[in-house]
Formats: structure tokens, C-alpha cells, sequence
């Protein structure tokens, strides 16, 4: 098992809610001790009504940055295809600055197909999409090279989903953290096929943060457990990094207390 601490992040979901109410979530989540907070990258709801509010979310990134001051924080994930891989690398840094050194650059290929039509973005196929993020790692990564001031540290990149032939392949290449949604059993064998990814390439498995959607919202044909009964059996798999989400317009963080209160216990029994 990881020696890693184990941390608790929250996605604040930038739909159906006025700014200010977001705002205040942020606050709120940081004032509870949260470790990350995370926003998605998408242009409309993913959830209640399909033309409710919603904002972008770089921008909105930029506005943590300046507002919080300890968490880490970033995009769960950013979609690789709405913006040139240098433009987002420059905009990664820019916002890493920002916060003193906090971002996380969360990365995927994408999949919401509304947001492609209306903004005017091939959507092409899955395979397509993926091998257009294989593409940008390597172009962002040169373009931090090149940028004056350069980041703070080398930024760390986590990367979302489960595809085992591509996806898992990308996050033993690039990934400092890799988040999915899977339960015990499918995490038990996704880490395999991550393992034998991460041999190939000559990495360590264990370099790699495993980070897990808990908490039974946004998880299809799941309801919220106890942290002592959902998050045990993921983390003896070694998973230590367990994020829940909060929709607006309220922003519920009630949720996310019995999984702070868990994480302190763990941490100090593994300190102990």
C-alpha cells in the first residue's frame, strides 16, 4: 500500500449557479480544509436543465487563483481539443503563477458533443480525440520550456478515464495524478493494466496519485456510503486521493465533513 497522505478533493460544478454562489463554495470548501477544489471544462450542464447557467472554466481558474490560498486546484478535467496546446500551456503557467505555485493541469481528450457543435469543434472519434492529447502533452510540455518566466516546478498533470489500450498508456507517460470513477473491482484491474503500462515505459506505478470519485453523486446506479465504506477498499487498492462533486445553485458541502474527519484519522494513524 501507498504511503501517500490520503487527501480529499471537491468538484465545484460551474453550472446553475450565479457567480457569487460559486465564489462562496470555493471560500467555504477551503475554510473545511478540503486539499483540492476542481471545476470541469465544459460550455453547458451536464446535468438539470441542458440551458441553465453555466461559465467557462479557465477564467474561472484564474479567479481561484487569486482567491484562495492554499489549496491546490484545477480542471477535472480540461478538454484538449478547445484550445492550441501552447495557448493552454502558457494559460496553465500563467495561472500556476497567479496562485504561488497550486495549479493542477487536469487533461483529457473530451466527449461532450454539444459543446463541440455549438462552439464550432471537430468532434470526430474517441480513438481521434486521444490521439490528438498525445500530440498536445509533448507540445505543452516544450512550450513550458520556452516560456519566460518558465512555470513555478514542473507542473503536475493529472489525467481522467480508463481506456486501457490509450488513456492508461498517456497517464504512465505523463500523469502525476490519474482520476477515475471506478469501484474496487474495476480499480483492482485497472491498476493492472497501469502497472504493465508504467513497466513498459519505465516508470513506477507508485509515482502515480490515484484519485477516485466517491461520494455517490455523479456516480450512475451508485448512493453515498460511509468514507470508512466507500473509501477503505479503494484505498488498500491505493487510491488516496477522493473527490466528490457539489452542483449548484447551493453548493451542499455537508458531504464532504465525514470524509475530512476520515482523512485526518487515517493520516495520523499512518503518522503515528
Amino acid at each position: 500500500m501507498t504511503t501517500r497522505p490520503i487527501r480529499i478533493g471537491v468538484q465545484i460544478q460551474p453550472q446553475h449557479a450565479d457567480y457569487p454562489a460559486i465564489r462562496d463554495a470555493v471560500r467555504r470548501a477551503e475554510d473545511l480544509g478540503v486539499d483540492v477544489l476542481f471545476n470541469w471544462d465544459h460550455f453547458f450542464p451536464l446535468s438539470g436543465d441542458p440551458d441553465g447557467q453555466h461559465f467557462e472554466c479557465w477564467t474561472m481558474l484564474a479567479a481561484w487563483a487569486e482567491q484562495t490560498s492554499r489549496v491546490q486546484f484545477g480542471a477535472l478535467v480540461t478538454c484538449n481539443s478547445y484550445r492550441n496546446p501552447h495557448l493552454l500551456a502558457d494559460m496553465a503557467r500563467t495561472v500556476d503563477h497567479i496562485s504561488g505555485g497550486r495549479l493542477i493541469l487536469g487533461l483529457g481528450s473530451g466527449w461532450f458533443e454539444r459543446d463541440y457543435t455549438e462552439y464550432d469543434y471537430e468532434f470526430g472519434t474517441a480513438g481521434g480525440r486521444l490521439d490528438h492529447l498525445a500530440e498536445a502533452i509533448p507540445q505543452m510540455q516544450q512550450r513550458f520550456t520556452a516560456l519566460n518566466p518558465s512555470p513555478t516546478r514542473d507542473l503536475p498533470v493529472l489525467i481522467g478515464g480508463g481506456g486501457e489500450k490509450k488513456t492508461l498508456r498517456l497517464v504512465a507517460e505523463h500523469a502525476t495524478i490519474w482520476h477515475t470513477f471506478a469501484g474496487p473491482d474495476v480499480l483492482e484491474h485497472k491498476l493492472q493494466v497501469l502497472g504493465r503500462h508504467c513497466a513498459d515505459v519505465g516508470r513506477d506505478l507508485q509515482d502515480i496519485e490515484v484519485s477516485v470519485g466517491v461520494g455517490g453523486k455523479g456516480r450512475e446506479g451508485r448512493s453515498p456510503e460511509a468514507p470508512e465504506v466507500e473509501g477503505e477498499p479503494l484505498r488498500a487498492l491505493g487510491a488516496t486521493l477522493f473527490t466528490m462533486g457539489t452542483n449548484g445553485p447551493d453548493y451542499d458541502l455537508a458531504p464532504v465533513e465525514p470524509w475530512l474527519r476520515w482523512r485526518d484519522e487515517v493520516n495520523a494513524k499512518s503518522n503515528g
